[in-house]
């Protein structure tokens, strides 16, 4: 439990500031100014954050997740599919409410409107991605298809970061909380999925093990 400390202080901290129009807005802003920079590369990198994107990596883990661990006899095979795609749920209900709370406007690169914090398309990547990471590597035998694996996630998560901020989508800030909120999902998804790790008479190894059957 102590996991969900630092990511969600940091939240709460970066969420203070912006409602505060607190100092590390103004750096924030100036941040955004020397970053932005709008063409077609950051754009499409931006796009890795949407729904329609990330959200089917997702749905194509949950369900190879869900047949191996039924065809091979895990003890609470449906909960870490489950548990990934609570995560994923929660997103929406998590960012909608805090965009309309804090109210923040966008970036000059972006039409006048507001309910930019936090960024929707960070935290959809990072829950997105990571989770289907997370429930992925107990089913990797190889340490070099497990650290490619988790390369990949974290290639998709920047890009789609960097691309939102670069394309002016969104103030660096409004990133940092989507990671920061990803990041409390995504402990919350490792905490509850690895109650579903008995074994039965296959011995197929839980999600917190790292071991593997294939």
């Amino acid at each position: 439990m102590l996991l969900l400390g630092p990511p969600a202080l940091l939240f709460a901290l970066i969420t203070w500031q912006v409602v505060a129009d607190g100092p590390l807005v103004g750096l924030d802003e100036r941040l955004s100014r020397v970053l932005v920079h709008p063409d077609r590369a950051s754009e499409l990198l931006a796009d890795l954050g949407n729904v329609q994107v990330a959200v089917p990596v997702l749905l194509v883990a949950l369900v190879y997740v869900a047949r191996r661990g039924r065809a091979t006899g895990r003890d609470r095979w449906w909960l870490p599919p489950a548990a990934g795609a609570l995560a994923m749920v929660l997103v929406p209900a998590l960012v909608v409410p805090l965009k309309e709370w804090t109210d923040r406007p966008g970036t000059p690169a972006v039409p006048p409107a507001v309910g930019y914090y936090p960024s929707g398309h960070t935290t959809t990547a990072v829950v997105a991605y990571g989770a289907a990471t997370l429930l992925l590597l107990p089913l990797l035998r190889s340490p070099a298809v497990r650290r490619a694996l988790v390369a990949a996630c974290a290639a998709l998560v920047a890009g789609a970061s960097f691309g939102l901020v670069r394309r002016g989508y969104h103030w660096p800030l409004d990133v940092a909380a989507g990671w920061c909120l990803g990041a409390v999902l995504l402990t919350g998804l490792w905490l509850l999925a690895g109650r579903g790790g008995g074994r039965r008479s296959a011995g197929v190894p839980g999600l917190r093990s790292g071991g593997s059957t294939g």
